[in-house]
């Protein structure tokens, strides 16, 4: 549900833009795709970070699989996601709602994104800058770094593993979620914890395409 949000924020209403040959939005409705294309992207994060955990346990007490993900333990962790990434989106939606635009209102991307709008607004954005890469990175780092211990004590126990049938499958387990895990992490981190200033409009959307149409 979670990857459909994030593609469905942004994708149909490009589509639109192709085949009608029209490139507007209005405010409310770019405000609108920000929050929903934030809320479900910080989702993906915080449930990338849940599954790892949910391998972990499968790799380390499959017997006791059951009782440490028991359904109470999946609803809370998703519930957290959900009320985690909408306080995430809804933050930006109150900088961006405070930006004033001057003369240029083209968006150098082909969705509603807070650094897109940075670079076409004629407000002060220092402080918001130094706000977003430093919340940016405690959101995205913070669910990665568990992400990558699970995944070292992981290797470790799959390697003392006497049978190589084992060892593939424990590694078959974890390589989808290993191989979404790298897209997502890899193309968000560089798109996002930086300062607006140095961002390029190509490099930008080349980066989304990846995040928004491939990782889903």
């Amino acid at each position: 549900l979670a990857d459909l949000g994030f593609s469905s924020a942004a994708i149909p209403k490009l589509l639109y833009n192709l085949a009608t040959q029209t490139k507007a939005i209005s405010y409310i409705g770019c405000l609108t795709q920000m929050y929903f294309f934030v809320s479900f992207a910080a989702t993906d994060n915080f449930l990338l970070a849940s599954m790892a955990y949910d391998r972990y346990v499968a790799i380390f007490y499959p017997l006791h699989y059951a009782r440490f993900i028991s359904f109470k333990c999946c609803l809370l962790l998703a519930a957290g996601s959900w009320l985690l990434a909408h306080s995430h989106a809804l933050l930006y939606i109150l900088l961006v709602s405070n930006f004033t635009f001057c003369t240029s209102r083209e968006i150098p991307h082909f969705f509603c994104d807070v650094h897109p709008l940075l670079k076409i607004t004629c407000s002060d954005t220092s402080i918001v800058d130094k706000l977003l890469v430093s919340e940016g990175t405690a959101i995205v780092l913070g669910p990665l770094l568990l992400i990558l211990f699970s995944y070292v004590f992981i290797v470790l126990k799959v390697v003392k593993l006497p049978s190589k049938a084992k060892k593939y499958k424990a590694f078959s387990t974890c390589s989808a979620h290993f191989t979404t895990m790298a897209l997502f992490y890899g193309t968000a981190i560089g798109t996002y914890l930086r300062p607006s200033s140095s961002y390029s409009g190509l490099r930008l959307r080349v980066a989304s395409i990846f995040y928004t149409v491939v990782t889903p």
